[in-house]
């Protein structure tokens, strides 16, 4: 483990390699699981907010889960998530035509018709941040369907933590990376 600020950061996000690989998985970690994908406080409004412009990128059954769900819903763990379609895919999921699982929010995104990317825990996934009352947890999340991606990172050599630094500084910004940076050379 790893202290950086208030955050405790696991070893395995500079150890592991990583980088997805959606003509293997399809985008599988938006399709498979129990629960939609986490959401913070901060985000409820934002989907609100951005719903009526994101919803021509959606698909019928998405756009049909959300008028029944709502932009978001209460997990079984009592946490905010995204809406399923049927308890599977998100229902922001949208498919090219390879079939592989992309999202809708960050469609509009890349179209510059919203400012906001998508859900924090999806553009930092396979990291997870787990917020204590004093402290705050990044952990790697393991999971079959990325072994795929882990096999790509390896080839290419690519540290788990280069691979979400984007994400990573969104979340916690430019001056924790670099700490976490010097931390990876050591």
């Amino acid at each position: 483990m790893l202290q950086i600020g208030k955050t405790l950061v696991s070893d395995e996000l500079l150890e592991a390699h990583f980088t997805c690989d959606l003509n293997a998985c399809k985008g599988g970690c938006c399709v498979e699981g129990e629960a939609g994908a986490p959401l913070q406080d901060d985000e409820l409004a934002i989907l609100d907010e951005i719903y009526p412009k994101v919803k021509k990128y959606l698909r019928p059954e998405g756009i049909n889960a959300i008028s029944k769900q709502g932009t978001f819903v209460k997990g079984s763990d009592g946490e905010w998530e995204t809406p399923l379609v049927d308890n599977k895919e998100c229902a922001y999921v949208i498919f090219d035509t390879g079939g592989i699982a992309k999202c809708g929010i960050e469609k509009a995104f890349r179209e510059q018709k919203i400012a906001w990317p998508k859900p924090i825990s999806c553009h930092l996934y396979p990291v997870r941040v787990k917020e204590y009352t004093e402290l705050i947890a990044v952990n790697y999340h393991k999971w079959h369907l990325c072994n795929p991606a882990c096999d790509l990172g390896q080839k290419l050599k690519t540290p788990l933590y280069k691979f979400v630094r984007d994400a990573l500084i969104r979340k916690f910004g430019e001056t924790w990376y670099k700490e976490l940076e010097e931390a990876a050379k050591s």
